[in-house]
C-alpha cells in the first residue's frame, strides 16, 4: 500500500540532500519519479531543487491554484509514476496536501514530502499542519543547534544577525537569514531581540 510521508526538519537539516538520495535510488532501479517544488522559491533557479552540498535536480513547481491530483492524472498517461518527491512542503496549501493523499490512495504511488514544520515565530505553516494531520508516516531529519542539542525551530535574523520577531510568514531565504537553533535558544534569542528594541526606543514588536 501506497503512503504518504512527511520529512521534516529546521533550516540546514539536509532536507533536499535527502531527496534528491532518494530520488537517484529510485531511478538507479530504473523507476520513474516526479519532482515537484514551490514556484516561488527561486534559490537554486525556477523549477530547480538544489541541496547546499551542490546537488540539484529539475523538478515541477507547484503554486496554491494547481491540482496537483489532476497534474499526476495527466502525468500518468504519458508514463509510469514510482514515486512523486516534493521539496519545501510547507508551502503546500491544505487542498494540495489532500490532493496528494488521493495520489497516494488512488492511484498507489507514494509520496515524499520534505519541508519544514515551523515559521520563524514557530508558528505551524499551512502544507505542514496538515501533512502533520494527514500524512501516514512522519519522519523527523536531525540538525543541531549553536549548543549541540537537537535543532528544532527556526530563527530569522537580519543583516546584523539579531532576531526578527515580526513580517511576513514567507521570506525566502538561507544562512543569511534563518538560523536552526534548539528551542530554549530559539525563544532567548527572540527575548534579547525585544529587549534591544526596547533600550533603543522602539516600540516592542508582537
Amino acid at each position: 500500500m501506497a503512503k504518504l510521508y512527511f520529512y521534516y526538519a529546521a533550516m540546514n537539516a539536509g532536507k533536499s540532500t535527502t531527496l534528491l538520495q532518494a530520488d537517484f535510488n529510485y531511478r538507479e532501479r530504473g523507476m520513474e519519479t516526479a519532482l515537484w517544488t514551490a514556484a516561488h522559491d527561486d534559490r537554486a533557479g525556477t523549477g530547480t531543487i538544489g541541496s547546499r552540498i551542490a546537488l540539484s535536480a529539475p523538478a515541477r513547481t507547484y503554486s496554491p491554484a494547481d491540482d496537483m491530483f489532476v497534474a499526476t492524472a495527466e502525468e500518468l498517461k504519458k508514463r509510469t509514476l514510482d514515486c512523486i518527491l516534493v521539496d519545501e512542503a510547507q508551502f503546500l496549501t491544505r487542498d494540495h496536501v489532500r490532493q496528494l493523499c488521493r495520489v497516494s490512495d488512488e492511484f498507489h504511488i507514494p509520496v515524499l514530502c520534505y519541508g519544514l514544520r515551523t515559521d520563524f515565530l514557530g508558528e505551524l505553516f499551512e502544507g505542514s499542519a496538515a501533512l502533520l494531520a494527514l500524512a501516514d508516516a512522519l519522519i523527523e531529519l536531525k540538525t543541531v543547534c549553536e549548543c549541540g542539542r537537537k535543532a528544532t525551530m527556526n530563527l530569522r535574523v537580519d543583516a546584523e544577525g539579531h532576531a526578527v520577531g515580526a513580517g511576513e510568514q514567507t521570506e525566502i531565504g538561507g544562512n543569511d537569514r534563518y538560523i536552526a537553533l534548539c528551542r530554549r535558544h530559539f525563544f532567548e534569542r527572540l527575548r534579547e531581540s525585544h529587549a534591544r528594541q526596547l533600550s533603543l526606543g522602539l516600540p516592542r514588536k508582537p
